[in-house]
């Protein structure tokens, strides 16, 4: 027979989230795997692949039930007062499951039974399996959409630096496949060769692939090497033949295995001598770039953002085109958006883009898209203060990457 009894505390109307306030003296729970779900990861400290769990008392106090296997690991990453197993906390009646989440599920909810908790606040990545057990201990759940993802949002000096790292390291592999691609040979019909065999975007990505694997960086959100036809779509990977004289954008988003934190990278490199509409092209996403970065100070918006580009590039002649693709250059995506732990985090840089804080970093990434012309992008990070925005990139943005 299915039944539940999963108990789900009201939210605030205005938000979609439990009220702050009325949340702060709540205990607060995260679970999952922590390879996968960075709000655990950050909690825990260690990307755990087996189910875990993390819970904040209201007194302060930071828990971790984890696999027995984990527990003197977890313990030396320094990040939790106690931790604990699941076997810590079997059920109140009958014994636990042999399938490890759901033990890990039966354990926290025993164990918020034994501190006399009936109401806990969890994030937007809570398994439902873990509230299905705990609604079967009668305790309830609201829901807080920034849990976990406002103190993600600012991030610390030395997140920064392994921000900078990670993206140092993005711009060497990003000077390596820009300058293969600048300086292939051409054979029939203009088609770029690389030592004797077509230069496609399949082999520039698998080339990245390899180059970050030796520097202990992982693609495992792959990558874009595109030119016509399908540059003319902002997010296509990228398939086949590569020739001279058209746009080819580059765009690396790799992790750094040690840290798990993201760089992301975009340029676009043309083979030859680029056409004078791709040259405006060009010119017209560097200047809005530009304009972009004058808004990246805490207190503006990401919408503002969003419009400063659009202002740049529609006075140039470029429309916008979201959502469809267009013969002509024009405007098919937002400026930028969060990046740390995970490449695509809060807040966006577009539309309804809310307010900047100091310490956020951000990629800055306007493009123009056709099916005449192919695509042209240039993508940063900055680090938004202020005094400004610090910009994590050192890597030139021309079309140009012949070294010679």
């Amino acid at each position: 027979m299915i039944h539940s009894k999963l108990i789900v505390a009201a939210s605030d109307s205005t938000s979609g989230s439990a009220t702050t306030s009325s949340n702060a003296s709540l205990p607060q729970a995260m679970a999952g795997l922590a390879d996968r779900n960075a709000n655990l990861f950050r909690r825990l400290g260690l990307p755990l692949g087996d189910p875990a769990a993390w819970i904040r008392l209201p007194d302060g106090q930071n828990i971790g039930i984890v696999r027995d296997l984990e527990m003197d690991r977890t313990r030396a990453a320094g990040r939790l007062d106690k931790v604990h197993c699941p076997a810590d906390f079997p059920p109140a009646t009958g014994t636990a499951s042999g399938d490890r989440e759901t033990a890990s599920a039966q354990s926290v909810a025993r164990f918020l039974q034994l501190q006399s908790i009936d109401h806990v606040v969890v994030d937007r990545a809570f398994p439902l399996i873990y509230a299905w057990y705990l609604g079967e201990a009668g305790i309830a759940i609201s829901y807080d959409d920034e849990l976990g993802v406002l103190d993600r949002r600012v991030k610390t000096d030395q997140e920064i630096d392994s921000l900078r790292k990670a993206q140092a390291v993005t711009e060497v592999v990003m000077r390596q496949m820009c300058e293969t691609i600048a300086t292939a040979d051409v054979g029939s019909e203009g088609r770029l060769m690389l030592d004797g065999q077509p230069l496609t975007s399949e082999r520039v990505r698998t080339m990245a692939a390899e180059a970050f694997m030796k520097l202990e960086y992982s693609m495992s959100h792959g990558a874009i090497a595109a030119t016509l036809p399908h540059s003319a779509d902002c997010h296509h990977r990228g398939s086949g033949d590569l020739y001279t004289g058209h746009p080819i954008i580059v765009d690396l988003f790799p992790r750094d295995e040690a840290t798990r934190y993201n760089g992301d990278c975009t340029r676009t490199v043309v083979h030859g001598t680029p056409s004078e509409n791709v040259q405006a092209m060009h010119a017209a996403v560097v200047a809005s770039k530009e304009a972009a970065e004058s808004v990246l100070f805490p207190g503006r918006t990401g919408e503002e953002v969003q419009l400063a580009v659009e202002a740049v590039l529609v006075n140039r002649g470029y429309p916008i085109s979201r959502g469809e693709l267009t013969d002509a250059p024009s405007i098919q995506h937002g400026t930028g958006h969060g990046i740390g732990l995970e490449v695509h985090e809060p807040i966006l840089l577009d539309h309804g883009g809310g307010e900047m804080l100091a310490g956020e970093v951000f990629t800055v990434e306007p493009g123009l898209y056709g099916r005449q012309d192919g695509g042209v992008r240039v993508e940063d990070m900055l680090v938004v203060t202020s005094d400004g925005p610090v910009n994590l990139n050192q890597l030139q943005m021309g079309l140009d990457w012949n070294p010679n």
